[in-house]
């Protein structure tokens, strides 16, 4: 498996060479190139060690993690950025999400499961916690039809699925897998499989993730 160059962007020290010593006792893939304690600092290190995955916090003083990530991936849109937060607040998520990162991660996430979301990046693989993909998701029930109205206009995809198939879209991409979707809506797990054979086909998709990519372009383009 091929390397990567990874820069760690936190203003907790303790928290950052925390995590580079993980990465590099457990992941020989993965190098720490370096750790920036704030975003102005990141910008120019990103331009000066030029890594492959910037780990970036949201909160920090002089440049926040989204004013980084706007500014480096304007610059060097080749790197990738996965934001890392002790928080979920929307406006952050879809602001960093807008401005080109690859993922938004809550700080609760496990070092181990930590350094599958980067490998999974690296194979083009959107990376978000559950809790916040509910968030991104929300709204798109039938129950309001506002809501509904709206998105379909600007997607005629989503136009083209039931209410059912609405429900089950808003689970797939919040992280729910078939016997959940079960148990939660009361029906059969074959018929949930059904469903999502069908979701697929409408939409031209292949897996989870191209859902959690449709989800996020709904998100992104509400007014």
């Amino acid at each position: 498996m091929a390397g990567s160059r990874i820069l760690i962007v936190d203003d907790q020290h303790l928290f950052a060479e925390s995590l580079k010593t993980f990465l590099t006792n457990y992941a020989d893939d993965l190098d720490v190139v370096g750790i920036a304690g704030n975003g102005e600092v990141a910008v120019g290190m990103a331009r000066a060690l030029a890594p492959d995955i910037i780990l970036m916090d949201v909160h920090m003083p002089v440049m926040n993690g989204v004013e980084a990530t706007r500014r480096i991936l304007s610059a060097h849109p080749e790197m990738r950025v996965i934001m890392l937060s002790t928080y979920d607040e929307d406006d952050y998520v879809r602001q960093a999400l807008t401005h080109g990162a690859s993922g938004y991660l809550l700080k609760d996430i496990s070092p181990t499961e930590l350094i599958a979301s980067i490998r999974a990046l690296r194979g083009g693989v959107l990376q978000i916690s559950p809790q916040i993909a509910a968030k991104l998701i929300q709204g798109l029930h039938d129950d309001d039809g506002a809501v509904v109205r709206k998105v379909a206009q600007k997607f005629e995809w989503f136009d083209s699925l039931t209410r059912r198939e609405r429900e089950i879209f808003s689970l797939l991409a919040t992280g729910y897998d078939n016997d959940q979707i079960a148990e939660k809506l009361g029906i059969a797990e074959q018929t949930v499989r059904n469903h999502v054979s069908i979701i697929y086909s409408k939409l031209n998709v292949h897996d989870r993730f191209q859902i959690i990519q449709l989800a996020n372009q709904i998100r992104y383009h509400e007014e």
